[in-house]
C-alpha cells in the first residue's frame, strides 16, 4: 500500500507577489515556446516517423519534456 501527500519538496513563502515575473514564468511552461509546446511536437512528430527505433527516442524525449 501507498500513501499519497500532496506536499512541495521545498516549501514556498511569497512576502511581495510579482505579476511580471509570474507572467514570464507562465509563458514559459505553458506559452508557444513553452514545454508543454515543445513536448507536444515530439510526440507528434513520432507518429509520422518511419523508423521503430527513431519512433521510441522521440516518445522519450517527448514524455521527459
Amino acid at each position: 500500500m501507498w500513501q499519497y501527500e500532496k506536499k512541495l519538496q521545498y516549501p514556498v513563502n511569497i512576502k511581495t507577489p510579482d505579476p511580471r515575473l509570474a507572467k514570464i514564468i507562465i509563458s514559459q511552461l505553458g506559452g508557444p515556446d513553452g514545454e508543454l509546446a515543445a513536448s507536444l511536437r515530439y510526440l507528434n512528430q513520432r507518429y509520422a516517423m518511419p523508423y521503430p527505433e527513431l519512433k521510441g527516442i522521440l516518445t522519450d524525449i517527448g514524455t521527459e519534456e
